[in-house]
């Protein structure tokens, strides 16, 4: 018969299982990885770019000409030419000894001899070489999510291939875990993470099974982690490995556990979406934070709108949205899915803390990045 899970007697504070499941986590390997796949992956140390464009090129059709040989001309006083001056088609590379493009009605080609009918200045026409990107000029600096405005730079300069950090992640969805196995998936790979999904029955040998650390970094299981009948993640994690703590002080999702299995860290998310959501940013994504040696991430220090109020000794979990320059609050500790849609920042109230008066600035994580 298998034995029933149980939260102990105390939950463990939030910092302190959030550091024994980090230690000893450091970041992956780099891998290269064409721009195509490198999305949201974190860059490690990229090599500085080639000037781009190279040459001078024409911005648009036109007559390629030395703008000091047009001083002076004009429809009333036509300057004419020794010799046809190049036509040049929008990109193409600017003529040697060549520095603008007028337009072709201000030249006149009827005549025996070509006649300039306009002055231009260096430049007119032109887009420098270097102007899109300046020689030396780093795609993106390491330890950030490459966007698509920096694969347009790393296409721009012709790089075949990026240097990046890219955590590979395995989620074990367990019983009725869909939707939420889902919500961290997505949210997984927008953080950089290559991720495996697979599901398990609610039986603590095919869970263990099913924790399979070959080929990850990351091992995240969706679901049985309270003390029901039909709860055995957290069993199958003793069986496999190490059980760092059942029973976290955190609102919502207190029956998340977190371990290792050799080195591998092991994340329990509960199957909630709302319990999963919270866990995963309290503690799950600081994981994948660290495999990917992402910097911090962006915070935004705004007065709340009104006074939270949270309960010593239990970590709690607020929404946030931007409200004429203030964070006005969606919701603490139990969180709606609408809630979860709408929020534009997350704050993790600390355990030792009471809450925050209002009108105190607060620094949040924004999760639309």
């Amino acid at each position: 018969m298998a034995t029933t899970q149980r939260l102990p007697a105390s939950l463990a504070p939030l910092d302190a299982a959030l550091a024994a499941v980090l230690r000893d986590v450091a970041p992956v390997e780099p891998i290269m990885l064409p721009p195509a796949d490198a999305l949201h992956c974190i860059a490690a140390e990229i090599s500085a770019l080639c000037a781009y464009p190279p040459q001078d090129v024409a911005v648009s059709d036109g007559w390629a000409m030395r703008a000091n040989d047009l001083v002076g001309a004009s429809s009333y006083a036509p300057l004419p030419l020794a010799e046809p001056p190049v036509w040049v088609e929008a990109g193409a590379t600017m003529p040697e000894g060549t520095d603008c493009v007028v337009d072709a009605d201000a030249v006149d080609t009827s005549g025996p001899l070509p006649q300039v009918l306009a002055e231009a200045v260096p430049g007119q026409g032109v887009r420098r070489a270097g102007s899109d990107i300046a020689g030396g000029h780093a795609v993106i600096a390491a330890g950030e999510p490459l966007l698509p405005r920096d694969l347009l730079l790393a296409r721009a300069a012709g790089l075949q291939l990026l240097r990046v950090r890219r955590p590979r992640l395995r989620i074990v969805n367990v019983a009725n875990g869909q939707l939420t196995a889902q919500l961290i998936a997505d949210t997984a790979r927008l953080a950089g993470a290559e991720v495996v999904c697979t599901e398990a029955p609610p039986d603590v040998a095919a869970i263990a099974n099913a924790l399979d650390t070959a080929a990850c970094d990351l091992i995240i299981t969706i679901g049985g982690t309270g003390v029901g009948r039909t709860d055995a993640a957290v069993n199958a994690l003793a069986r496999r490995g190490e059980l760092i703590a059942h029973g976290i002080a955190l609102q919502p999702g207190r029956t998340t556990a977190v371990g290792r299995i050799d080195t591998t860290p092991v994340i329990a998310l509960p199957g909630a979406p709302d319990q999963a959501f919270a866990a995963w940013w309290a503690i799950a994504l600081a994981v994948l934070d660290r495999l990917s040696g992402r910097r911090s991430r962006e915070t935004l220090a705004l007065p709340l709108a009104r006074k939270i109020a949270s309960g010593v000794g239990i970590a709690e979990v607020v929404l946030l949205t931007r409200q004429q320059g203030c964070w006005a609050v969606l919701a603490i500790g139990e969180l709606s899915l609408d809630a979860i849609a709408r929020a534009e920042a997350v704050l993790i109230v600390a355990g030792s803390a009471e809450g925050f008066a209002a009108g105190t600035v607060v620094d949040a994580y924004m999760l639309r990045e």
